[in-house]
């Protein structure tokens, strides 16, 4: 016999993406609000004038519409943050780390990764680019600088 709870969670409704997620709805970008267009006649996802016009049919289910516009600015996110790291990090004259994005929702805007590189929110693409280029800077200053780190043999020379 099956255990209810169990029974609950597997013959739950998957999550709806909700009325937000459809042709003509608003999504943050850059500061600014662009408006998403279901354009079945487009191979790939394009932003023009405002508009994100998603390669879908008009029939498309608010979860596939959410897919298509989410991919889409996680690639744009990364695109953005990472152009933002290397300005810094030549400003700074650092090696530029390597950079990828965060998908929790309990992290903050940037952390240090376990491979020396920097993590940072992708929701953060929908901040103003003033916004990220401060947290960008922010996350850069963490950085070692170069020199930084002596050579313990040198010293005893």
């Amino acid at each position: 016999m099956r255990d209810p709870q169990l029974a609950l969670r597997l013959e739950a409704e998957p999550p709806v993406a909700g009325p937000r997620w459809g042709d003509g709805a608003l999504l943050p970008y850059l500061g600014e609000s662009i408006r998403l267009s279901l354009d079945g006649d487009c191979k790939e996802a394009r932003l023009e004038a405002g508009r994100l016009h998603l390669p879908l049919p008009p029939a498309a289910t608010p979860r596939q519409v959410q897919d298509a516009a989410e991919s889409w600015l996680r690639a744009q996110a990364l695109a953005v943050i990472g152009a933002q790291l290397v300005m810094e990090c030549r400003r700074l004259g650092l090696k530029v780390p390597a950079c990828s994005l965060s998908f929790s929702s309990r992290s903050g805007w940037a952390q240090p990764d376990d491979k020396g590189g920097l993590r940072f929110q992708w929701r953060l693409v929908e901040q103003p680019p003033e916004v990220i280029a401060q947290v960008v800077a922010r996350a850069a200053a963490t950085l070692p600088r170069p020199g930084a780190i002596q050579d313990l043999f040198a010293l005893s020379a």
